[in-house]
């Protein structure tokens, strides 16, 4: 019944992803023809200031989630309703404290900095505003995030997804069709639609989880100790990684030239995309695997753990596995003329996120506990050592390609970390893991990539081949997951899914 449920979710999560990548696209197209290229640079430029703290909702709902995921699996009524007293509280003054912190110093910045025109300066002032609070808003909005996937409901999560998606397509037509400075208006769109996503949130959690409420206050002071902990260290986790990332970049800004820079960020952003189905599945996977650790259900736990781990690299690997055979050809229809050293770049980076990709679960696991200090402490540190051997072989005259390689022999180091650490936190089996999931995992990365190679490497140049490499390189992955990747249950499970998923559909017909 469970691994029917986490299958269900992540072919939710699936088809949110393919269809917000399809709407978001088209939102690039639709806000750069309405703004034209100087607003679209303001406003690129402004809201990106911003951006540059994305990341913090997003961590801080997957660490939230964590701690309602732990009370629903001991079935605490009390401790659940604790932890979201607690957690409203906490990220209110998270709320108000970004705020205060983006209209001093934010503010500052972005009108002493940025080089913004004298005509277009009170316009991008009041974007920033309307930015500034948009994420005010998803700092809010994301304990009630959390609280959705922490009782496994991804339909609601990926349907929200979508009609946030929705309404930025929908801010992005309406400015063409609405008189006023374009760049206030598209705040004020931007501001509209986290309210409305915002309040859909609060208003599903309000009516569908008793836990939630606002009427009575349940204080517990150890509760808020343990979540600010757990919060920090993971935060602190998540800023070594963008650190990391950015001073890399820096770098070869230094020492290279801008077609450099813009090869990596493009590398970065295909493999960050891809990496995404791979996350999607993770999604689905941490709150059961949470649930297990606090039931006390110990085999249930490592069978998540262990086919988890398969499957979010599976995920990839059918994506991937087309993608560095075929990138060159991607790339050129994609951006028509591509930085020279995109090609290898790209390559490189999705070898790196496919290490990565196997680790996730690993990593969820390390959460279930609370202590998140050496587990932090010791991957964080491994990411600084990435950025100072980054900066020495580059010193020594490699090429710019070399920071990629030191990143992908880190993360094989940090992944005999994640599992040395996860074994001391919850006691998983090494040995067990080692034959359960890198045997499978090995065997059909071989499988799948000698048919697609051959077929890579005999056709001729030209698009049909690199369709037929496509569809060679899905079916081989695909094919070899199914039958040497997966064992019996979890194939019977897939099957199931799919055969009932297919007569929903041909009913609907």
């Amino acid at each position: 019944m469970r691994n029917n449920k986490i299958l269900k979710n992540t072919l939710a999560l699936y088809t949110r992803q393919i269809i917000i990548i399809l709407i978001s696209l088209y939102t690039v197209r639709v806000v750069l023809n309405a703004l034209g290229i100087e607003n679209y640079g303001i406003y690129s430029v402004v809201a990106g200031f911003v951006a540059l703290l994305a990341f913090l909702p997003g961590t801080m709902a997957s660490a939230t989630q964590r701690f309602f995921s732990f009370a629903i699996g001991q079935k605490n009524d009390l401790s659940l309703k604790q932890t979201f007293s607690v957690n409203w509280l906490m990220y209110a003054g998270i709320a108000l404290l970004a705020f205060i912190i983006l209209q001093t110093i934010g503010l500052w910045f972005v009108t002493e900095h940025l080089k913004i025109p004298d005509d277009k300066y009170e316009a991008a002032v009041i974007l920033y505003q309307m930015v500034a609070i948009s994420f005010v808003f998803s700092i809010f909005s994301s304990p009630f995030i959390a609280i959705v996937i922490a009782h496994e409901d991804m339909h609601l999560f990926a349907l929200i997804s979508v009609v946030d998606a929705i309404l930025k397509l929908t801010a992005a037509l309406l400015l063409n069709h609405i008189q006023g400075d374009v760049l206030e208006l598209y705040g004020q769109f931007l501001l509209l639609t986290a309210a409305i996503t915002t309040s859909i949130y609060i208003f599903i959690c309000l009516k569908r989880y008793t836990e939630c409420q606002f009427k009575k206050i349940y204080w517990n002071k150890v509760l808020l100790k343990e979540i600010l902990g757990f919060t920090g260290w993971t935060l602190m986790g998540q800023l070594s990684t963008v650190f990391r990332n950015q001073a890399v970049t820096v770098i070869i800004n230094q020492l290279f030239n801008p077609a450099t820079v813009a090869a990596r960020t493009i590398a970065l952003t295909v493999s960050s995309q891809v990496m995404v189905f791979s996350s999607n599945l993770n999604t689905g996977l941490y709150p059961p695997i949470i649930k297990s650790y606090a039931a006390g259900q110990k085999e249930d736990m490592l069978s998540l753990i262990s086919n988890g781990s398969k499957l979010t690299f599976f995920l990839m690997w059918v994506f991937a596995l087309p993608m560095i055979l075929e990138m060159n050809t991607i790339l050129n229809i994609w951006l028509k003329t591509p930085p020279p050293e995109a090609l290898l770049f790209t390559q490189l980076a999705l070898v790196e996120s496919l290490i990565l990709s196997i680790s996730l679960p690993i990593a969820t696991a390390a959460r279930a506990p609370g202590k998140m200090k050496l587990y932090e402490l010791s991957l964080g540190s491994i990411q600084i050592l990435i950025f100072v051997f980054s900066w020495l072989v580059l010193k020594l005259g490699y090429s710019a390609s070399s920071v990629f390689v030191v990143a992908i022999v880190a993360n094989l180091s940090m992944f005999q970390v994640r599992l040395i650490i996860v074994n001391r936190l919850i006691d998983l089996p090494l040995a067990p893991y080692y034959k359960v999931v890198l045997i499978p995992v090995m065997l059909v990365i071989l499988l799948s990539a000698l048919p697609s190679m051959a077929t890579h490497y005999l056709l001729p140049d030209g698009l049909l081949s690199t369709a037929i490499v496509i569809v060679v390189s899905m079916a081989s992955a695909t094919t070899s997951m199914y039958f040497i990747g997966l064992d019996k249950n979890w194939r019977i499970k897939v099957k199931q899914v799919f055969v009932n998923r297919l007569l929903k559909f041909g009913k609907k017909k």
